[in-house]
Order: structure tokens, then C-alpha cells, then sequence
């Protein structure tokens, strides 16, 4: 359990915990996105890539990738005395899907990590959160030398819902993802909102 830190004469916080899942193909920045903004060091189940992986895991586009995430990635940020955000990061490649629904199982969202030359690889996740109406947005993730489109552009190629929030970010930049985070929580807390008000009337 964790406890936030208490003033003078107060008794101690209890935050209210959040998890949020970093999702989106292989290479795509998921275990950086994690590091970046993790206060505690993150735990990785990071491999090398090695010659037999080859033919199923596609590293064009990025050819300097050498480990894989072989189960998830965990770190933990607290935004706030009274909250704390646990992250997950997915492993990307299809023959780890599997774990995906343990580890979604009661997160309140997802970011949806986008590289633009190789757009086609979150195609699955975004259509895993839609299907089990998990709130989630889409993070670009401006790679150094990537070909940078405007957002309409990215959001017409990944055929996003107009409620889906799409953002720009940098995933080594902490101030960067703390605020995709920020945006996650924002957008599911609206979402969750809509749906008590649609219950109600």
C-alpha cells in the first residue's frame, strides 16, 4: 500500500491508484515512454533480439532495435499527493498478445504509441480498445528524422473517431509524457462522465 506524504498534525493520504496501459507496435517506444516518466526504476522483461526471432519480428524502420519486451513494462508516477498512475507497458509483437487482456484487466485507459513510418503496426491496438471500450489516445511519438504530418493527417490514416484524442509527443521527454498521461486520465474520466449521464437519462 502506498501512502503520500502527510503535514504536520494530518494523518497520511491514501492515493487513489490508476492504471494506464502503454500500447502500440514493436519498436514504437513503449519501454522509453515507461523509463521516462517512472519515479521508481522501471521493471523490464526486455530480451535480446536474436536470429530466430527474425522472421516474425519486423524491424524495418528500426534496424538499431536490438531487445524486445517479452511480457511488460512497469513503472509508477504520482501526479498528485492523493494520485498515482501505474503504467504497463504491452509487448508489441503478435505472439505476445495474449497477455493483453491480464493486462488491461481494470485500467482506466491506454496510450496508443504511433511511429508514422510504420503507422500500420497500432492498428491492433487501437481496434483492441475499441472492441472492449477501453478509453484511449494516440500518442505520435516524433522519432528524430521521422517525416512529421500534420495531426489531421495521422488521425484520417489511422481512421480515429473524432472523440479519440490524438497528440504529439516525444517519449524520452519527461514533461512530454506526463502530459499524454494527464490526457489519458482526462479523456477517460470525460468518457466515464457520458456514459453516468447517458445511464441517467
Amino acid at each position: 500500500m502506498i501512502f503520500g506524504r502527510s503535514e504536520r498534525g494530518k494523518p497520511p493520504v491514501e492515493p487513489v491508484t490508476l492504471k494506464i496501459l502503454v500500447a502500440g507496435g514493436f519498436g514504437v517506444g513503449k519501454t522509453t515512454l515507461v523509463g521516462a516518466v517512472s519515479e521508481i526504476r522501471p521493471l523490464r522483461t526486455e530480451e535480446l533480439l536474436t536470429e530466430a526471432g527474425r522472421p516474425v519480428d519486423d524491424t524495418s524502420g528500426v534496424e538499431a532495435k536490438n531487445t524486445t519486451t517479452v511480457a511488460m513494462d512497469f513503472g509508477r508516477i504520482t501526479l498528485r499527493e492523493d494520485l498515482v498512475l501505474y503504467l504497463f507497458g504491452t509487448p508489441g509483437q503478435e505472439r505476445f498478445w495474449f497477455m493483453w487482456d491480464e493486462l488491461s484487466e481494470g485500467a482506466l485507459g491506454a496510450v496508443v504509441l504511433a511511429d508514422t513510418r510504420r503507422l500500420e503496426d497500432c492498428f491492433a491496438a487501437i481496434d483492441y480498445f475499441e472492441r472492449r471500450s477501453i478509453p484511449f489516445l494516440v500518442g505520435v511519438n516524433r522519432f528524430d528524422g521521422a517525416a512529421r504530418y500534420p495531426a489531421e493527417d495521422v488521425r484520417r490514416a489511422l481512421d480515429l473517431d473524432e472523440h479519440v484524442p490524438l497528440v504529439m509527443c516525444d517519449a524520452r521527454d519527461r514533461e512530454s509524457v506526463k502530459e499524454t498521461l494527464i490526457g489519458v486520465v482526462q479523456h477517460a474520466m470525460a468518457q466515464a462522465a457520458q456514459r453516468r449521464h447517458t445511464v441517467a437519462t
